[in-house]
Protein backbone atom coordinates (compact mmCIF):
# COMPACT_ATOMS: atom_id res chain seq x y z
CA UNK A 1 0.00 0.00 0.00
CA UNK A 2 2.80 2.43 0.92
CA UNK A 3 4.45 1.62 -2.40
CA UNK A 4 1.32 2.74 -4.29
CA UNK A 5 1.04 5.99 -2.33
CA UNK A 6 4.24 7.35 -3.89
CA UNK A 7 3.14 6.30 -7.38
CA UNK A 8 -0.50 7.41 -7.22
CA UNK A 9 0.29 10.69 -5.48
CA UNK A 10 3.13 11.51 -7.85
CA UNK A 11 1.26 10.74 -11.06
CA UNK A 12 -1.86 12.57 -9.84
CA UNK A 13 0.16 15.73 -9.18
CA UNK A 14 2.08 15.52 -12.46
CA UNK A 15 -1.16 15.03 -14.40
CA UNK A 16 -2.49 18.20 -12.77
CA UNK A 17 0.76 20.05 -13.56
CA UNK A 18 0.79 18.99 -17.23
CA UNK A 19 -2.80 20.18 -17.63
CA UNK A 20 -1.74 23.53 -16.15
CA UNK A 21 1.34 23.73 -18.38
CA UNK A 22 -0.56 23.19 -21.63
CA UNK A 23 -3.88 24.88 -20.80
CA UNK A 24 -3.15 28.04 -18.77
CA UNK A 25 -2.62 31.05 -21.13
CA UNK A 26 0.23 33.53 -20.93
CA UNK A 27 -0.21 37.03 -19.57
CA UNK A 28 0.30 40.14 -21.74
CA UNK A 29 3.55 42.00 -22.24
CA UNK A 30 5.38 44.36 -24.61
CA UNK A 31 7.99 43.08 -27.06
CA UNK A 32 9.27 46.16 -28.89
CA UNK A 33 8.64 49.68 -30.15
CA UNK A 34 10.37 49.77 -33.54
CA UNK A 35 10.80 52.66 -35.95
CA UNK A 36 9.24 52.15 -39.40
CA UNK A 37 11.50 54.88 -40.88
CA UNK A 38 8.28 56.48 -42.10
CA UNK A 39 6.22 59.48 -40.99
CA UNK A 40 2.60 60.22 -40.24
CA UNK A 41 0.81 63.48 -40.88
CA UNK A 42 -0.84 64.43 -37.61
CA UNK A 43 -4.03 66.47 -37.97
CA UNK A 44 -3.54 67.92 -34.49
CA UNK A 45 0.05 69.03 -35.01
CA UNK A 46 -0.28 69.62 -38.78
CA UNK A 47 3.19 68.28 -39.42
CA UNK A 48 4.74 64.87 -40.10
CA UNK A 49 5.83 62.90 -37.04
CA UNK A 50 7.95 59.72 -36.94
CA UNK A 51 5.94 56.51 -37.07
CA UNK A 52 6.75 53.51 -34.88
CA UNK A 53 5.44 49.96 -34.72
CA UNK A 54 4.42 48.70 -31.27
CA UNK A 55 4.35 44.93 -30.80
CA UNK A 56 2.67 43.25 -27.84
CA UNK A 57 2.64 39.68 -26.59
CA UNK A 58 -0.67 37.97 -25.72
CA UNK A 59 -2.33 41.39 -25.63
CA UNK A 60 -5.99 42.19 -26.43
CA UNK A 61 -5.87 45.65 -28.02
CA UNK A 62 -8.65 44.89 -30.50
CA UNK A 63 -11.15 44.49 -27.64
CA UNK A 64 -10.92 48.22 -26.83
CA UNK A 65 -8.73 49.88 -29.49
CA UNK A 66 -9.87 53.41 -28.66
CA UNK A 67 -8.75 52.98 -25.03
CA UNK A 68 -5.16 51.99 -25.77
CA UNK A 69 -2.85 54.60 -24.26
CA UNK A 70 0.92 54.66 -24.96
CA UNK A 71 3.30 56.66 -22.76
CA UNK A 72 7.08 57.00 -22.64
CA UNK A 73 8.94 57.71 -19.42
CA UNK A 74 12.39 58.95 -18.50
CA UNK A 75 12.85 59.38 -14.76
CA UNK A 76 9.96 61.68 -13.76
CA UNK A 77 9.25 62.85 -17.31
CA UNK A 78 6.16 61.38 -18.95
CA UNK A 79 5.04 61.97 -22.54
CA UNK A 80 1.83 60.73 -24.13
CA UNK A 81 2.28 59.27 -27.63
CA UNK A 82 -0.33 59.20 -30.35
CA UNK A 83 -1.94 55.89 -31.21
CA UNK A 84 -2.39 56.14 -34.98
CA UNK A 85 -4.06 52.79 -35.56
CA UNK A 86 -4.57 49.48 -33.77
CA UNK A 87 -3.90 46.83 -36.39
CA UNK A 88 -4.78 43.73 -34.35
CA UNK A 89 -4.55 42.40 -30.81
CA UNK A 90 -0.75 42.65 -30.71
CA UNK A 91 0.23 45.35 -33.21
CA UNK A 92 -0.35 49.10 -33.36
CA UNK A 93 1.03 52.11 -35.26
CA UNK A 94 2.33 54.83 -32.94
CA UNK A 95 3.32 58.41 -33.62
CA UNK A 96 6.33 59.62 -31.61
CA UNK A 97 6.28 63.41 -31.33
CA UNK A 98 9.11 64.36 -28.99
CA UNK A 99 11.24 67.54 -29.12
CA UNK A 100 14.84 67.36 -30.30
CA UNK A 101 16.14 68.47 -26.89
CA UNK A 102 15.36 65.87 -24.26
CA UNK A 103 16.56 65.02 -20.73
CA UNK A 104 17.49 61.53 -21.95
CA UNK A 105 17.82 59.48 -25.13
CA UNK A 106 16.54 56.28 -23.52
CA UNK A 107 12.86 56.01 -22.53
CA UNK A 108 10.68 53.33 -20.97
CA UNK A 109 7.47 52.49 -22.81
CA UNK A 110 4.22 52.01 -20.91
CA UNK A 111 0.74 51.20 -22.12
CA UNK A 112 -2.60 51.40 -20.39
CA UNK A 113 -5.43 49.20 -21.59
CA UNK A 114 -8.65 48.16 -19.80
CA UNK A 115 -8.06 44.46 -20.54
CA UNK A 116 -4.27 44.12 -20.37
CA UNK A 117 -3.77 46.67 -17.59
CA UNK A 118 -0.53 48.66 -17.36
CA UNK A 119 2.45 47.09 -19.16
CA UNK A 120 6.09 48.22 -19.14
CA UNK A 121 8.91 47.82 -21.65
CA UNK A 122 12.12 49.11 -20.05
CA UNK A 123 14.35 51.18 -22.37
CA UNK A 124 11.96 50.37 -25.20
CA UNK A 125 12.58 53.65 -27.04
CA UNK A 126 16.06 54.97 -27.82
CA UNK A 127 16.36 58.26 -29.74
CA UNK A 128 19.96 58.44 -30.90
CA UNK A 129 19.45 61.64 -32.95
CA UNK A 130 18.28 63.83 -30.03
CA UNK A 131 20.23 66.39 -28.00
CA UNK A 132 20.61 65.86 -24.25
CA UNK A 133 19.52 68.63 -21.89
CA UNK A 134 19.32 67.17 -18.40
CA UNK A 135 17.93 70.38 -16.98
CA UNK A 136 14.95 70.29 -19.32
CA UNK A 137 11.62 69.59 -17.61
CA UNK A 138 8.76 68.43 -19.82
CA UNK A 139 5.12 69.34 -19.03
CA UNK A 140 3.72 67.26 -16.17
CA UNK A 141 1.54 64.30 -17.12
CA UNK A 142 -0.51 62.25 -14.67
CA UNK A 143 -1.27 58.62 -15.49
CA UNK A 144 -3.27 55.98 -13.69
CA UNK A 145 -2.11 52.38 -13.64
CA UNK A 146 -4.62 49.61 -14.32
CA UNK A 147 -4.71 46.00 -13.19
CA UNK A 148 -5.24 43.43 -15.93
CA UNK A 149 -8.82 42.21 -16.35
CA UNK A 150 -7.83 38.71 -17.39
CA UNK A 151 -8.57 35.15 -16.27
CA UNK A 152 -5.99 32.89 -14.57
CA UNK A 153 -2.70 33.16 -16.52
CA UNK A 154 1.08 32.73 -16.26
CA UNK A 155 3.11 35.97 -15.99
CA UNK A 156 4.89 37.46 -18.98
CA UNK A 157 8.68 37.45 -18.75
CA UNK A 158 10.95 39.08 -21.37
CA UNK A 159 13.07 36.61 -23.39
CA UNK A 160 11.56 33.58 -21.62
CA UNK A 161 8.04 34.15 -22.98
CA UNK A 162 6.16 30.85 -23.50
CA UNK A 163 9.16 28.77 -22.39
CA UNK A 164 8.45 29.75 -18.79
CA UNK A 165 6.25 26.63 -18.84
CA UNK A 166 9.46 24.59 -18.80
CA UNK A 167 9.94 25.81 -15.22
CA UNK A 168 7.52 23.06 -14.15
CA UNK A 169 9.64 20.41 -15.89
CA UNK A 170 13.28 21.46 -15.77
CA UNK A 171 13.70 22.75 -12.21
CA UNK A 172 11.82 19.88 -10.44
CA UNK A 173 14.14 17.40 -12.20
CA UNK A 174 17.08 18.82 -10.27
CA UNK A 175 15.12 18.99 -7.01
CA UNK A 176 14.32 15.29 -7.46
CA UNK A 177 17.93 14.46 -8.26
CA UNK A 178 19.06 16.28 -5.11
CA UNK A 179 16.60 14.27 -2.98
CA UNK A 180 17.60 10.93 -4.50
CA UNK A 181 21.32 11.62 -4.26
CA UNK A 182 20.71 12.74 -0.67
CA UNK A 183 19.11 9.34 0.05
CA UNK A 184 22.15 7.67 -1.50
CA UNK A 185 24.48 9.87 0.57
CA UNK A 186 22.80 8.87 3.85
CA UNK A 187 22.78 5.21 2.79
CA UNK A 188 26.51 5.34 2.05
CA UNK A 189 27.24 6.80 5.48
CA UNK A 190 25.25 3.98 7.09
CA UNK A 191 27.04 1.48 4.87
CA UNK A 192 30.46 2.59 6.12
CA UNK A 193 29.18 2.42 9.70
CA UNK A 194 27.73 -1.10 9.23
CA UNK A 195 29.93 -2.57 6.53
CA UNK A 196 28.83 -6.16 7.17
CA UNK A 197 25.35 -5.51 5.80
CA UNK A 198 24.66 -4.95 2.11
CA UNK A 199 21.22 -3.40 2.69
CA UNK A 200 22.43 0.20 2.68
CA UNK A 201 24.66 -0.47 -0.32
CA UNK A 202 21.61 -1.66 -2.25
CA UNK A 203 19.73 1.50 -1.27
CA UNK A 204 22.58 3.73 -2.40
CA UNK A 205 22.89 1.95 -5.75
CA UNK A 206 19.14 2.06 -6.45
CA UNK A 207 18.89 5.73 -5.48
CA UNK A 208 21.86 6.83 -7.60
CA UNK A 209 20.47 5.03 -10.66
CA UNK A 210 17.09 6.74 -10.27
CA UNK A 211 18.77 10.09 -9.57
CA UNK A 212 20.93 9.79 -12.68
CA UNK A 213 17.81 9.45 -14.83
CA UNK A 214 16.47 12.74 -13.47
CA UNK A 215 19.88 14.35 -13.92
CA UNK A 216 19.89 13.37 -17.60
CA UNK A 217 16.32 14.65 -18.01
CA UNK A 218 17.42 17.88 -16.34
CA UNK A 219 20.25 18.27 -18.88
CA UNK A 220 17.88 17.62 -21.80
CA UNK A 221 15.26 20.14 -20.60
CA UNK A 222 17.98 22.68 -19.83
CA UNK A 223 19.44 22.31 -23.33
CA UNK A 224 16.02 22.83 -24.94
CA UNK A 225 15.38 25.88 -22.73
CA UNK A 226 18.83 27.32 -23.52
CA UNK A 227 18.16 26.99 -27.25
CA UNK A 228 15.01 29.11 -27.06
CA UNK A 229 16.13 31.69 -24.49
CA UNK A 230 19.90 32.02 -25.05
CA UNK A 231 20.08 31.04 -28.73
CA UNK A 232 22.24 27.90 -28.40
CA UNK A 233 21.76 24.32 -27.27
CA UNK A 234 24.62 24.77 -24.82
CA UNK A 235 26.31 27.89 -23.45
CA UNK A 236 29.39 28.42 -21.29
CA UNK A 237 27.48 28.79 -18.04
CA UNK A 238 28.91 27.55 -14.70
CA UNK A 239 25.65 25.94 -13.63
CA UNK A 240 25.17 24.10 -16.93
CA UNK A 241 28.77 22.90 -16.92
CA UNK A 242 28.51 21.94 -13.25
CA UNK A 243 25.35 19.94 -13.93
CA UNK A 244 27.07 18.03 -16.73
CA UNK A 245 30.12 17.30 -14.58
CA UNK A 246 27.85 16.11 -11.75
CA UNK A 247 26.06 13.65 -14.04
CA UNK A 248 29.43 12.37 -15.28
CA UNK A 249 30.71 11.98 -11.71
CA UNK A 250 27.71 9.88 -10.73
CA UNK A 251 28.06 7.90 -13.96
CA UNK A 252 31.55 7.07 -12.69
CA UNK A 253 29.88 5.61 -9.57
CA UNK A 254 28.05 3.09 -11.77
CA UNK A 255 31.24 2.30 -13.67
CA UNK A 256 33.10 1.74 -10.38
CA UNK A 257 30.47 -0.69 -9.11
CA UNK A 258 30.53 -2.70 -12.34
CA UNK A 259 34.33 -2.99 -12.26
CA UNK A 260 34.59 -4.70 -8.83
CA UNK A 261 33.44 -8.30 -8.28
CA UNK A 262 34.06 -8.54 -4.53
CA UNK A 263 30.77 -7.42 -2.93
CA UNK A 264 32.10 -6.12 0.46
CA UNK A 265 34.95 -4.26 -1.23
CA UNK A 266 32.58 -2.87 -3.88
CA UNK A 267 30.19 -1.64 -1.16
CA UNK A 268 32.94 0.16 0.80
CA UNK A 269 34.62 1.78 -2.19
CA UNK A 270 31.26 2.80 -3.70
CA UNK A 271 30.19 4.35 -0.39
CA UNK A 272 33.36 6.43 -0.15
CA UNK A 273 33.01 7.50 -3.80
CA UNK A 274 29.37 8.41 -3.21
CA UNK A 275 30.24 10.69 -0.30
CA UNK A 276 32.65 12.69 -2.44
CA UNK A 277 30.20 12.71 -5.36
CA UNK A 278 27.49 14.30 -3.22
CA UNK A 279 29.92 16.95 -1.95
CA UNK A 280 30.86 17.73 -5.57
CA UNK A 281 27.13 17.97 -6.38
CA UNK A 282 26.62 20.59 -3.66
CA UNK A 283 29.71 22.59 -4.67
CA UNK A 284 29.04 22.61 -8.42
CA UNK A 285 25.29 23.24 -8.35
CA UNK A 286 24.74 25.29 -5.18
CA UNK A 287 27.97 27.03 -4.18
CA UNK A 288 30.10 27.95 -7.21
CA UNK A 289 27.28 29.36 -9.42
CA UNK A 290 26.44 31.91 -6.72
CA UNK A 291 29.97 33.35 -6.80
CA UNK A 292 30.45 33.39 -10.57
CA UNK A 293 28.64 35.09 -13.45
CA UNK A 294 25.72 32.92 -14.50
CA UNK A 295 22.77 33.25 -16.85
CA UNK A 296 20.59 31.36 -14.39
CA UNK A 297 18.21 33.42 -12.22
CA UNK A 298 19.42 33.81 -8.64
CA UNK A 299 23.07 33.17 -9.47
CA UNK A 300 26.04 35.50 -9.82
CA UNK A 301 24.04 38.66 -9.25
CA UNK A 302 21.27 37.57 -11.61
CA UNK A 303 18.07 37.97 -9.56
CA UNK A 304 15.91 34.91 -9.10
CA UNK A 305 12.17 34.59 -9.49
CA UNK A 306 10.64 37.24 -7.27
CA UNK A 307 7.08 37.96 -6.20
CA UNK A 308 6.21 39.17 -9.70
CA UNK A 309 7.89 36.36 -11.60
CA UNK A 310 6.75 33.48 -9.41
CA UNK A 311 3.22 34.75 -8.90
CA UNK A 312 0.19 32.83 -7.63
CA UNK A 313 -0.41 31.20 -11.02
CA UNK A 314 3.14 29.85 -11.26
CA UNK A 315 3.14 28.75 -7.63
CA UNK A 316 -0.07 26.80 -8.24
CA UNK A 317 1.80 24.74 -10.85
CA UNK A 318 5.44 24.89 -9.71
CA UNK A 319 5.08 23.63 -6.12
CA UNK A 320 2.87 20.64 -7.09
CA UNK A 321 5.39 19.89 -9.88
CA UNK A 322 8.28 19.76 -7.40
CA UNK A 323 6.33 17.51 -5.00
CA UNK A 324 4.98 15.34 -7.82
CA UNK A 325 8.34 14.69 -9.48
CA UNK A 326 9.95 13.95 -6.11
CA UNK A 327 7.20 11.42 -5.32
CA UNK A 328 7.70 9.77 -8.70
CA UNK A 329 11.46 9.75 -8.15
CA UNK A 330 11.07 8.03 -4.77
CA UNK A 331 8.66 5.53 -6.32
CA UNK A 332 11.23 4.77 -9.06
CA UNK A 333 13.92 4.39 -6.40
CA UNK A 334 11.77 1.89 -4.48
CA UNK A 335 11.00 -0.07 -7.65
CA UNK A 336 14.69 -0.12 -8.56
CA UNK A 337 15.58 -1.27 -5.04
CA UNK A 338 13.10 -4.15 -5.23
CA UNK A 339 14.46 -5.10 -8.66
CA UNK A 340 18.05 -5.04 -7.37
CA UNK A 341 17.21 -7.30 -4.44
CA UNK A 342 15.20 -9.67 -6.61
CA UNK A 343 18.05 -9.85 -9.12
CA UNK A 344 20.48 -10.80 -6.34
CA UNK A 345 18.15 -13.53 -5.08
CA UNK A 346 17.87 -15.01 -8.58
CA UNK A 347 21.65 -15.13 -8.84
Amino acid sequence: MAHNVWKIGGFALITYVLVMVFVVPMGPGLLELRSTEGTFISEEMERPIPEYFLTGFATHWNEAPDQLSVIVRSQSNLVQLQVIEVLDDTHARIGVSLPYSLPSKSWDVLINHPVDGTLLLENGLFLSDRFIDESLALPALAIEEFAADLPFHFPYQPRILETIRNLMLHVPMWFTMFVLMGIAFVASIKQLATSRSMVEDEKAEASVKAGLLFGILGLITCSVWARFTWGAWWVDDPQLNGALVTVLVYSGYIVLRNSIDNAPLRARLSAVYNLFAFIILIILLMVLPRFTESLHPGKGGNPGFNSYDLDSALRAAFYPAVIGWILIGIWMYRVNLRFTRLNKLLK
